[in-house]
């Protein structure tokens, strides 16, 4: 094993270099897997990789809490004894290494069968490319080869090993790393998650019908913050409006999974690096339905 640390970071600016022409244009007809440096022998990449199950989590916009809601699905699947992975492919935005307090401190391995993600205290393995920047909040200023490159990296020079269940966190929106997920990894199923506001949900069709036109199998729509509960007086108070997550399920033909409250706990948690403390009924609800949708 040895250290390389910065790995994907140093290989995409390499490949930003060697292809200085398409990257800046963004007219690149290569897959980046092919450019540069990339074309190294990768026959032992990933060779023992065994993942029975990837579930991707998408939405329509920014802001509607899907990476916590990515995390939590995780930390519930760990906790019944399953082995989990997460992959975080928001490359431009990763939050799931600060909502589950791993950092690149931890220090980064590889063998020859791969980069050794870093584990958290469930034992969840977790790759995100936070790992690989000096300063955790340094931006990545990819065009999308380069970002589809990343994330093609994440699942095929990771050394995973045996998962029972991958956890993909996308981005927001319908762009190049949705795309690439979708067309690349054996997707078994699709997470929506939305909030209850008009916008929210005007958008998140948008990504209904992204997925329905790739006949990727959606598992259904969980609609986030739907919801406070007012710790004086146990009141129920719908602060970002009119619950509609399952009207919007039932019009487009898919499953509506259920509804999470906006829970400071769980705000306080995420911002303390511990996710896994987390638990709730309607999050176990939700995983529950998620399960029996999988082989």
């Amino acid at each position: 094993m040895y250290n390389r640390n910065e790995l994907l970071l140093e290989r995409g600016m390499k490949m930003s270099e060697q292809c200085g022409s398409c990257a800046s244009s963004g007219n690149c007809n290569l897959d980046p897997a092919e450019c540069g440096e990339a074309k190294q022998d990768k026959s032992l990449l990933g060779a023992f990789n065994n993942i029975r199950n990837v579930i991707v989590v998408m939405s329509g916009k920014g802001g509607v809490g899907k990476s916590s809601v990515t995390g939590l699905i995780a930390t519930s699947l760990a906790r019944q004894g399953k082995t989990v992975g997460v992959l975080d492919a928001d490359i431009t935005g990763p939050s799931q290494p600060k909502a589950f307090g791993v950092s690149k401190d931890t220090g980064m391995l590889a063998s020859e069968y791969g980069i050794i993600p870093p584990t958290t205290r469930l034992g969840i393995k977790l790759m995100s490319i936070n790992f690989f920047l000096p300063n955790e909040d340094d931006p990545v200023i990819w065009r999308g080869p380069l970002l589809a490159g990343a994330v093609n990296q994440f699942w095929g020079e990771v050394d995973w090993r045996d998962l029972d269940y991958m956890i993909v966190d996308l981005p927001p929106g319908t762009g190049d790393v949705p795309l690439t997920v979708m067309q690349s990894l054996p997707v078994n199923g699709i997470v929506i998650v939305s909030s209850p506001q008009d916008l929210a949900f005007m958008v998140v069709k948008k990504t209904i019908k992204m997925t329905q036109k790739m006949n990727i199998p959606i598992l259904g729509i969980v609609e986030n913050m739907s919801h406070a509960i007012c710790p004086h007086c146990n009141e129920i108070i719908e602060i970002f409006g009119q619950n509609q997550g399952e009207t919007v399920a039932r019009e487009a033909g898919i499953d509506y999974l259920g509804s999470l409250p906006w829970d400071i706990k769980l705000n306080q948690l995420v911002d303390a690096g511990k996710i896994e403390e987390y638990s709730s009924d309607e999050m176990e609800n939700i995983i529950s339905k998620i399960i029996v949708k999988l082989p």
